[in-house]
C-alpha cells in the first residue's frame, strides 16, 4: 500500500458536484493498493498514520498525533499512486490491485482507521471520478509505502 498523508485544516471530496465527505483539521489520506497487499499492510499503515506526530504542540513542535488534537481523517482511494513510469511517458498501473482485492482492502483500511482513532473517517467512493479539495496546513505531506518502510 502506498499513502500520501497531508495535514489539512480542511478537506472534502465531491462526486458529480455533491460533497460526499468533508473534514476540518486532520489528515487527508490518498491510498493506493497494489496486487500483493494484504491485511498486514493495512494494519501497519493504520498504526503508523494514526500515531504519526505531525501536529504542533504548545511549543510549535510537531509532537502530536491526529488523535491528540481531536482531528478527523478523510481517506480517498487513488490507484494512480501505483503508477509505473519507468518506460516511456505514459504511466502504467499494472501493479494496482484489481477491484476484487482493492475494494475489500480499502474498506478494511477505513474501518481499522476508524477504530484506531475512535470515530468514523470520511471516505470517497471507490472507482468514482472525485474532486478532492484541501487546504494543506504547513504544508505537511508525508509519503508511506508498506513495501519500503523507512
Amino acid at each position: 500500500m502506498r499513502a500520501v498523508i497531508q495535514r489539512v485544516s480542511h478537506a472534502s471530496v465531491s462526486i458529480a458536484g455533491q460533497v460526499k465527505s468533508e473534514i476540518g483539521q486532520g489528515l487527508l489520506v490518498l491510498l493506493g493498493i497494489e496486487q500483493s497487499d494484504s491485511e498486514t499492510d493495512a494494519d501497519w499503515l493504520v498504526n503508523k498514520i494514526g500515531a504519526l506526530r505531525i501536529f504542533d504542540d504548545e511549543n510549535g513542535v510537531m509532537n502530536r498525533s491526529v488523535m491528540d488534537v481531536g482531528g478527523d481523517i478523510l481517506v480517498v482511494s487513488q490507484f494512480t499512486l501505483m503508477a509505473s513510469y519507468k518506460k516511456g511517458n505514459r504511466p502504467s498501473w499494472f501493479r494496482a490491485a484489481t477491484h476484487d482485492i482493492s475494494i475489500p482492502l480499502y474498506e478494511l483500511f477505513c474501518s481499522k482507521m476508524s477504530g484506531f482513532i475512535g470515530k468514523s473517517v470520511g471516505t470517497g467512493e471507490f472507482g468514482a471520478n472525485m474532486q478532492v479539495c484541501l487546504t494543506n496546513d504547513g504544508p505537511v505531506t508525508i509519503c508511506m509505502d508498506t513495501k519500503n518502510k523507512e
